[in-house]
C-alpha cells in the first residue's frame, strides 16, 4: 500500500508540470484490470517515440508470465495480441499500423510514456547514463540500458535486460567474452534477454546457465556463424531471433529438445546451408522464417517432409533452394503446405538449381487463408498453377523470373488483391490467356481492390490479354470505340510501374492518384485513357473528378510514340502532379506546351531530351515550382524566369551546377 501512495505522490509531482492531464491518465490506469496493468507498466522500457513491434512486445509480456492461458482453443500470442487490442481501445497506445500480412508497429505518446514510468515504480529503469546506471536498485527486475553501461549493473534479480545501441556506440561497445561474462554471471535470473546489434559475433557455451531464459534476440549480428550446442539445453527458451544473422551457416543440432520454442526468428539469414534434422519435432512451432533445403545432401539436412508437421505455423515462412530438392512431387506433397491454415506470408524461392519438373508448382499449393504470395526464380511450365485463382485472400502477389511460363492463371477476380509485381519473366506473353472479352469479361469484378500494379522486364509481353491478331492501329478509332474499349479497367488503381514492356494493349487505368512510371514500354494505353477521359467529359463534368486529374507523380521515359502534342494533351489532365520527370523522349521539344494546370507541380526533371532548345514561356506559370533538375540537354540555350525556385541543378555532358534556394533562383544563361 505504501508504494502504491508512493506512486500517487510522484504523479502528483509530475502533473504540477504537466497540468491535470496526468492525474486524469492515471484514473484510465486505474480502471485497468490487473493483467493490463502489468503489460502497460512493462513498456516503461522503451525509449521515448520508440517505433515498438507490437509481437516482439507481446512475446515480452508471455516471457514475463503476463498473459494467462483463459482459453485452451487460443495461443498465449494470439490472448496477448488481445491484450494489447484492450489497450489500444483506451487509447495508451497510438499510430498503429498494420501491414494486413503480419507485422503491427505503435507508438507511445510521451505522456503515457511517462505515466507508465510512474507506475512502474522501482522493478523498471531505462539506463542511458551513469548516473542513471548507479540509481538501479537492486530490485530492479527489468532494465533496458546502453550495452556499455552492463558493467555498472547489480541485477542478480533481473528479469529483463533489453540493449538499445546508438549508432555513435558502435565502435565502442566492449569486448564480447566480457559482455557474456557480466550477464551470465550476474543476470541468472533472466527470463528475455535483447541483445541485437552488438557484433558480439560467438556465443558462449556457458549461455545454457541462463536457465531461466525464454526470449533470446541476437539478431543483425552479420559475424556471428554457429550457436553453441548447449543452446539446445535451454528447455525454458520460447523465442529464438536470429534475424538479419546474414553470416549464420547453420542451427543446432538436436534442436528437437527445445519442446517450448513457439519462434524461431531467421529473417534474412542467408547463410543458412540447411535446417537441422528434427525441427519436424519441433510442435509447438508457430514462427519459422526461414526454411532452407540442403543443395546436395551433404550436411545432413532436414528435408521438406519436416514441415509436415507443423501446422501451427503462422507469420510469414520463406523455403529456399526448391530447385536442388531431390524426389520433387513427392517431397512438395509431403511439406503439406495446404493444411497450414494459420500462414499469412509464402515465399517460394528456388535457387540456381536445374530442377525443371513442370508440375513442382502446383504441388506446393498453399492453404486459401494466405495473404502473401512470392514465387522467386520458377522456371517450370507454360503455365501458372491453377490453385493461384483459389487463394481468394491473397493481398500481395510478388513473381520474379527467370520463369517459361507464357501466362498467369486467372487471377482478376480475386476479391482481397491489392498489389501484383512481376518482374524479369522473360517469356511471359500475357497475363490472361484469353480476349478482353473472355470469361473475365465482368468489369464489376476485374481487379476490384487492386492499388498497385508494377511489371519489369517482360519483354515478350505485348498484351495482357491472349489474341489471335495483331493489335490494329487505332488511328482511325472515333470515341464510341474508345468508350467501347476502355471497359476493362483497373477500378481503384493508384500505383502503376511499367518498365521495359511493350505493351501496346491492356486495361486502362483512370482512377490513379499516387503514381505512373512507364519506361521503356508503349504510349497506346496511356493514349487510349486520354481518350477515354476526354470522350467522358460532358459541361458538368467537374475538371477534379477527370481520371488522372488526382494523379501526384509522372514519370516518362523512352516511350515508344510519345510526342509533344500527346505529352500535352496528358498534362492537361494532371492538375494534381507534383513531380514531372520527362527522359529519353526523342520526340518530345515541349515547343508550346501549356503548363497552366499545373499549378501544384513543385518538381520537374528534364532529362536528355535532344529536340530541347528553349524552355517554354508558359512553365513561369508553375507558380508551386521548388525544383527544376536539366540534364544532358546539350540543345538547351537559356532557362525562363520562374519565380520562388528553390533549386535549380544542370548537367550537360559531365558538367555539373547546381543553385540551390540560398541564392533564390532568378534566371541563368
Amino acid at each position: 500500500m505504501i508504494g502504491f501512495l508512493l506512486k500517487i505522490n510522484e504523479l502528483a509531482r509530475i502533473s504540477q508540470n504537466e497540468g491535470e492531464i496526468l492525474p486524469t491518465l492515471n484514473l484510465s490506469y486505474d480502471h485497468l484490470p490487473s493483467h493490463l496493468k502489468h503489460c502497460f507498466a512493462y513498456c516503461r522500457l522503451y525509449p521515448k517515440d520508440h517505433k515498438i513491434d507490437v509481437r516482439t512486445l507481446v512475446q515480452f509480456w508471455i516471457a514475463q508470465g503476463f498473459v494467462k492461458q483463459s482459453n485452451p482453443s487460443q495461443s498465449l500470442e494470439e490472448i496477448g495480441l488481445g491484450y494489447f487490442k484492450d489497450l489500444v481501445e483506451r487509447s495508451f497506445f497510438q499510430e498503429v499500423e498494420d501491414d494486413e500480412t503480419w507485422f503491427t508497429t505503435c507508438k507511445m505518446h510521451d505522456l503515457m510514456h511517462d505515466l507508465a514510468e510512474v507506475v512502474a515504480g522501482t522493478e523498471s529503469s531505462l539506463v542511458d547514463s551513469n548516473s542513471s546506471a548507479s540509481e538501479v536498485s537492486e530490485k530492479c527486475r527489468h532494465v533496458s540500458i546502453s550495452p556499455l553501461l552492463i558493467p555498472l549493473l547489480k541485477g542478480k534479480k533481473l528479469r529483463t535486460l533489453l540493449c538499445f545501441p546508438k549508432e555513435s556506440e558502435q565502435s565502442q561497445i566492449m569486448s564480447e567474452d566480457e559482455t557474456w561474462d557480466l550477464i551470465i554471471s550476474r543476470c541468472r535470473c533472466l527470463r528475455v534477454l535483447k541483445l541485437n546489434n552488438l557484433n558480439l559475433n560467438t556465443i558462449p557455451r556457458s549461455i545454457h546457465k541462463l536457465k531461466h531464459l525464454r526470449y533470446l534476440d541476437l539478431s543483425d549480428d552479420p559475424n556471428l556463424k554457429i550457436l553453441p550446442k548447449s543452446i539446445c539445453n535451454m528447455q525454458n527458451l520460447h523465442a529464438l531471433k536470429l534475424d538479419w544473422c546474414v553470416g549464420l551457416e547453420e542451427l543446432p543440432k538436436k534442436i528437437e529438445k527445445l519442446v517450448n520454442i513457439s519462434h524461431i526468428g531467421c529473417v534474412h539469414c542467408y547463410g543458412l546451408t540447411h535446417m537441422p534434422r528434427g525441427i519436424g519435432k519441433l510442435t509447438s512451432l508457430e514462427i519459422l522464417s526461414r526454411f532452407v533445403v540442403d543443395k546436395d545432401g551433404s550436411h545432413g539436412g532436414a528435408d521438406l517432409s519436416e514441415l509436415s508437421g507443423l501446422i501451427n505455423l503462422k507469420g510469414e515462412l520463406t523455403i529456399s533452394n526448391l530447385g536442388f530438392v531431390k524426389k520433387a512431387k513427392k517431397m512438395f506433397r509431403a511439406a503439406n503446405l495446404k493444411e497450414k491454415q494459420h500462414l499469412g506470408a509464402l515465399v517460394l524461392e528456388w535457387g540456381d538449381g536445374n530442377n525443371d519438373d513442370e508440375k513442382l508448382l502446383e504441388d506446393l499449393q498453399p492453404h486459401p487463408n494466405l495473404k502473401m504470395l512470392k514465387v522467386d526464380g520458377w522456371r517450370g511450365d507454360a503455365k501458372f498453377p491453377s490453385w493461384l485463382s483459389l487463394l481468394k485472400k491473397l493481398v500481395d502477389i510478388t513473381i520474379w523470373g527467370p520463369s517459361n511460363f507464357k501466362h498467369l492463371s486467372s487471377i482478376a477476380q480475386l476479391p482481397c488483391l491489392q498489389q501484383l509485381k512481376i518482374s524479369n519473366l522473360t517469356e511471359l506473353e500475357c497475363m490472361e490467356d484469353h480476349g478482353p472479352n473472355g470469361r473475365q469479361g465482368d468489369t464489376e469484378s476485374f481487379f476490384p481492390s487492386l492499388k498497385v500494379l508494377r511489371l519489369w522486364n517482360c519483354p515478350n509481353m505485348k498484351s495482357w490479354w491472349r489474341t489471335t491478331k495483331p493489335i490494329d492501329d487505332d488511328s482511325n478509332e472515333d470515341d464510341t470505340t474508345v468508350i467501347r474499349a476502355s471497359t476493362m479497367a483497373f477500378p481503384c488503381l493508384s500505383s502503376l510501374d511499367i518498365k521495359y514492356c511493350p505493351l501496346t494493349s491492356m486495361p486502362l487505368y483512370p482512377s490513379l492518384n499516387e503514381k505512373l512510371k512507364l519506361v521503356n514500354t508503349s504510349s497506346r494505353p496511356l493514349k487510349k485513357t486520354i481518350k477515354m477521359s476526354i470522350s467522358s467529359t460532358t459541361p458538368s463534368t467537374s475538371t477534379s473528378s477527370l481520371p488522372l486529374s488526382k494523379l501526384k507523380s509522372f514519370h516518362a521515359e523512352n516511350i515508344e510514340g510519345l510526342d509533344t502534342h500527346m505529352l500535352n494533351d496528358c498534362l492537361q489532365h494532371l492538375i494534381g502532379l507534383k513531380t514531372l520527370i520527362i527522359k529519353d523522349c526523342k520526340e518530345v521539344d515541349l515547343e508550346g506546351m501549356q503548363w497552366e494546370p499545373l499549378k501544384n507541380l513543385s518538381c520537374l526533371v528534364i532529362d536528355n531530351i535532344p529536340k530541347l532548345v528553349s524552355l517554354p514561356i508558359g512553365i513561369q506559370h508553375l507558380v508551386q515550382l521548388k525544383s527544376l533538375e536539366i540534364r544532358n540537354c546539350s540543345g538547351l540555350s537559356w532557362h525562363a524566369n520562374i519565380p520562388g525556385l528553390y533549386k535549380l541543378t544542370c548537367s550537360m555532358a559531365g558538367n555539373h551546377s547546381e543553385v540551390s534556394a540560398s541564392s533564390r533562383v532568378a534566371s541563368t544563361s
